[in-house]
């Protein structure tokens, strides 16, 4: 059940190959298994963070097994060897979601 949702002024070229890697490494920083991690890619974006080079923001939702100060570096990492955006033009948003507040397979998991 993590979510990782990835906007980026950058242009992405082989989307399907980063969204499964995110994915992968994703499934790995959690330890939950790959097949419930799902990923989203809005590439191309008009944004601007201090000025228009590239950038990127992360949102990663997931019901516990967040820990923010040692995934924000492997994450972070990917990001500028996958993408070629610097560690220093990309945020990352955690957030751990109560499982009565998420839904899979028509129920939640609180």
């Amino acid at each position: 059940m993590p979510f990782i949702n990835i906007s980026t002024s950058a242009k992405i070229e082989d989307k399907k190959k980063l969204l499964e890697e995110i994915s992968i490494l994703v499934s790995s920083l959690t330890n939950k298994s790959k097949r419930f991690v799902m990923a989203k890619l809005d590439d191309n974006y008009e944004m601007y963070f201090e000025d228009e080079s590239p950038c990127c923001f992360l949102e990663i939702k997931s019901i516990g097994s967040l820990n923010p100060s040692e995934m924000a570096k492997p994450i972070s990492e990917f990001v500028y060897e996958r993408m070629g955006i610097p560690i220093d033009r990309t945020y990352i948003s955690f957030e751990d979601v109560p499982a009565s507040f998420w839904a899979w397979n028509g129920r939640t998991f609180g």
